[in-house]
């Protein structure tokens, strides 16, 4: 890199910067002059790694069970029975579901399409739930006897 020429520093920068003699702060420490952080548990940057990734997952995992409880609650009502059945949807989920979900997440967040595959096979669920209920109920007027409001056209 010969025809490159470094910015020449300003006397101001040359009294802030560190003597070159000087210890360094430790690695991981947490520690350094002025800061107001807390320290890290570790001073070893992996294991801090670690012991931050177990958290995230363990409060994500209590948000979304949480969340699917709350939704399904919802869904059969506020009583003991739909407390119960939220418990058993929830808690008592199979492998293979399980595993599908993982899938289907993993699939979804690497990348746009496999995100478009995911959004558009939920679409495709939520029309096809649609479909039969609106069958049923059809099913049903005519067993009771009404006229459907599709059969007047």
């Amino acid at each position: 890199m010969a025809g490159i020429k470094r910015p020449k520093r300003s006397k101001r920068a040359a009294d802030t910067a560190p003597a070159a003699d000087a210890p360094a702060p430790a690695e991981g420490s947490g520690k350094t002059k002025g800061s107001g952080r807390l320290p890290l548990p570790s001073p070893v940057t992996g294991t801090n790694l670690v012991i931050a990734d177990i958290v995230l997952r363990a409060a994500s995992s209590m948000l979304r069970n949480r969340m699917e409880k709350g939704l399904v609650v919802r869904s059969y009502g506020r009583s003991e029975k739909g407390h119960a059945k939220a418990e058993k949807l929830v808690d008592k989920r199979g492998l293979a579901s399980s595993i599908a979900l993982w899938g289907a997440s993993s699939l979804a967040r690497r990348s746009p399409m496999g995100l478009a595959v995911v959004a558009g096979g939920l679409a495709a669920k939520v029309f096809y739930d649609r479909g039969k209920r609106l069958e049923a109920q059809r099913r049903a007027r005519k067993a009771a006897g009404k006229p459907s409001a599709d059969s007047e056209s």
